[in-house]
């Protein structure tokens, strides 16, 4: 290599990486502007250590009747798979922790579950954070996803350094908590990527005593065909008569292994108006849940994530309560 080719070839990795860094800092720039708590990019790749993971949790039944999880194996742990020319996933994490709660000794619904359908929320953020980049950097092809593909999102936010995976397999952040959405836009553009984060759980085992249903069999083993989420969202079926009484009134979903975290003593207020709750459901006395008819259902849950369930399967689960 002569010295002129040496030197612009040198030149040309330079403005590469200097662009890399740059495109970094204005994706994560946006991201912040855009509402979101953090963001964190890693290389578009297989995801080698949670190959046998996700194997031994299929083998072992842990996804009960979500057949869907046994759908998409090789795109499930390689998004280069799943997007043409991926290059870089960027992970975004956006709160959702309340300023107001249900009233105590009332049936209780998982608190993401308290406003709008995030689904549809941090969707229309992601369109904005890619137009932003295409309009800023250039043709950049990618797809936005909210935990509606088969992505595994905390592996890849804790991959991107935005947390650790916790004793009760959720994503956790020190001086944040748990309590937060994880979404991604893999894109076809190479980047600056971070480094994962290390494990803060030490000898805690909040979660596992927690659980009122036994579902964290092991630290950092959850069987989800246990767990009351499952059991009042996923499953279709009757539920179980070996599990009643053991729901702790959760109507839609269950927070308790957030709930005792140690780490969620960090949590503080979102700012989205639209995961506001309808006041009618802060108010809401196991009373007024034994009585919802199907139009008081449509009225206070319009674009809820109870949608998820029907009046129907939420009737159900309050039955079992009972």
């Amino acid at each position: 290599m002569s010295l002129l080719s040496g030197l612009v070839k040198n030149g040309f990795n330079s403005i590469s990486i200097n662009n890399k860094s740059k495109y970094s800092r204005f994706i994560k720039s946006e991201a912040q502007r855009l509402g979101f708590l953090s963001c964190g990019i890693s290389k578009a790749g297989f995801l080698e250590k949670e190959a046998p993971r996700l194997e031994k949790w299929l083998k072992n039944n842990s996804h009960g009747q979500m057949t869907y999880m046994e759908n998409h194996f090789d795109k499930r742990l390689d998004p280069t798979l799943l997007v043409d020319g991926a290059k870089s996933v960027v992970s975004l994490l956006l709160n959702y922790y309340p300023s107001e709660f249900q009233k105590q000794d009332s049936y209780k619904i998982s608190k993401y579950a308290y406003g709008q359908d995030y689904h549809y929320v941090i969707k229309e953020k992601l369109k904005e954070l890619l137009f932003s980049i295409q309009e800023h950097i250039g043709e950049v092809s990618g797809r936005a996803f909210v935990d509606s593909a088969p992505v595994l999102d905390k592996a890849w936010a804790a991959k991107s350094g935005l947390g650790w995976i916790g004793k009760n397999s959720n994503l956790i952040t020190q001086r944040v908590g748990s309590f937060y959405f994880i979404a991604e836009l893999i894109i076809d553009l190479d980047l600056e990527y971070d480094a994962p984060t290390t494990d803060h759980c030490g000898t805690c085992t909040a979660c596992l005593d927690a659980c009122p249903t036994q579902a964290i069999i092991a630290p950092y083993q959850v069987d989800g065909s246990k767990c009351i989420s499952y059991y009042t969202i996923e499953l279709k079926d009757n539920l179980p008569a070996n599990m009643k009484g053991k729901f702790d009134d959760w109507a839609f979903g269950c927070d308790v292994c957030q709930d005792v975290c140690p780490w969620n003593r960090f949590s503080t207020p979102h700012n989205e108006s639209l995961f506001d709750p309808n006041p009618e459901l802060l108010s809401f006395s196991k009373k007024d849940w034994e009585e919802i008819t199907s139009e008081t259902f449509q009225k206070v849950f319009r674009n809820s994530p109870l949608k998820r369930t029907k009046f129907e399967g939420l009737k159900r689960n309050l039955n079992f309560l009972k």
